[in-house]
């Protein structure tokens, strides 16, 4: 009888159908925990935004502290971010993430200890320090597994963590700040940073009992199955750049273009992240729970669009088109969320524009340098762009923190970092036509 893979004769995988079922296999085993740890990771990353409700107060830091401290964190990302990724490629994934999730979640914990501005920076500084390498780890572990033509919808399922965590993460932060009002020792919002910090440690064991970094060496494939993966990867690789030196690398004008974009995404994505609690219970949403409750609503229509922005993508081989049509939607949704102020309604729906386009790009994004660079290039590549495009994770909360300080508005900083977006959008439709594949 013939195998459920259709192998033939030959025991080879030839069939799309089930090279299909192959691949349906390969997601299920590895992104629901990939999933959890995006998610976990980018819950501890702007949990802030839910303590700054209480925290500012208790703590008498004002916007441009806060946009300071939420920043920061990414300056030690992009100083470890390239290093990090090269000692997962060569000590593996499984052992390199979970010693990433396991050190994290330990810094996220000590954040209940911050009483100063200069602790507050510390301690956000380690942070990004402690997370380094995670993201473009995961992402070059999935170059491992997958072909680009697969690839886009296994990213799409990892980035989906992102408004994944506000979906979870909202509610649950304002029933922590609700909840854990007046229980002693701690204030709400320390318990808020102990509580959010427990699954980062949790899953690090998880990863380093679970999760696989090479196809070759696992145990639930069979021989034809690993070898249509390996047929597969080879083929893709062919075409792909693979730099000689450092130089080489350094020296590719397309690498700082990716970097550009990615730059102009990160701006409105931490705009959206940060500042998006605040801009709920600047819409007259006071009480920690219900604002909570509001955040989830753009998450739950990111999630939607992310899914299905990446299908089309895929399914039209527009990438370029779709990319540069999400960001300037994120762009329009943001500018909108200050420009009308009517109500936790208005202001909902236009934050949901805004996630839904910013979410939707980050899927997206990946998989144009990825379809470029192979081997050690596309390793450091990931790191690079990840490390020096999130330099607007620092940029965007302190501009809107610095802005709303010294202009005493809340609206420009926003429509600077909407123009960002735009700018943004256009530069990817730049990028050479055969990305779109």
């Amino acid at each position: 009888m013939t195998t459920a893979y259709n192998t033939g004769n030959s025991g080879a995988i030839t069939t799309t159908a089930g090279a299909d079922e192959l691949y349906k296999k390969t997601y299920w085993r590895l992104l629901p925990l990939i999933l959890c740890c995006y998610l976990v990771a980018y819950l501890d990353r702007v949990n802030v935004g839910f303590a700054k409700l209480q925290m500012l107060d208790a703590l008498r830091f004002d916007d441009a502290i806060y946009g300071l401290g939420s920043g920061i964190f990414f300056i030690g990302y992009l100083i470890f971010e390239v290093p990090s990724n090269m000692i997962l490629r060569k000590v593996g994934a499984r052992v390199w993430i979970a010693r990433i999730m396991i050190t994290w979640g330990l810094i996220s914990a000590g954040m209940l200890l911050v009483q100063t501005p200069m602790q507050f920076y510390i301690a956000r500084f380690l942070l990004g320090v402690a997370e380094a390498g995670f993201a473009p780890g995961i992402m070059y572990l999935m170059t491992l597994w997958f072909p680009a033509r697969r690839r886009g919808r296994a990213m799409s399922i990892y980035v989906m963590g992102a408004p994944l965590a506000f979906i979870v993460g909202g509610p649950l932060s304002g029933w922590i700040l609700d909840a854990f009002h007046n229980v002693q020792p701690l204030q709400a919002w320390q318990w808020l940073f102990l509580v959010e910090a427990i699954p980062a440690l949790i899953l690090g064991v998880v990863v380093l009992f679970w999760l696989d970094d090479d196809f070759r060496k696992v145990s639930w494939l069979s021989s034809a199955e690993k070898d249509r993966i390996e047929s597969d990867l080879r083929a893709e690789n062919a075409d792909k750049v693979e730099h000689g030196s450092v130089r080489e690398f350094l020296g590719s004008r397309q690498l700082w273009v990716f970097v550009l974009i990615y730059f102009c995404l990160i701006m409105g994505l931490y705009a959206v992240g940060f500042w998006m609690p605040s801009l709920i219970k600047r819409a007259g949403v006071t009480d920690p729970f219900h604002i909570g409750l509001y955040s989830a609503v753009p998450n739950i229509i990111a999630a939607a669009a992310l899914y299905f922005s990446g299908r089309a993508a895929d399914i039209s081989s527009k990438r370029r088109y779709w990319f540069a049509l999400m960001l300037s939607i994120g762009a329009f949704g943001l500018a909108l969320s200050m420009l009308l102020n009517g109500g936790p309604l208005v202001t909902i729906a236009c934050l949901s524009l805004a996630a839904a386009g910013v979410y939707s790009c980050i899927s997206l994004f990946w998989a144009l340098p990825t379809s470029m660079f192979v081997g050690a290039s596309v390793a450091a590549a990931l790191a690079f762009i990840n490390s020096f495009g999130n330099i607007a994770g620092f940029v965007s909360p302190y501009l809107v923190g610095w802005m709303n300080v010294t202009s005493g508005r809340t609206d420009i900083g926003m429509y600077i970092i909407a123009a960002i977006m735009v700018f943004g959008a256009a530069v990817t439709m730049m990028l050479p036509r055969r990305l779109d594949k």
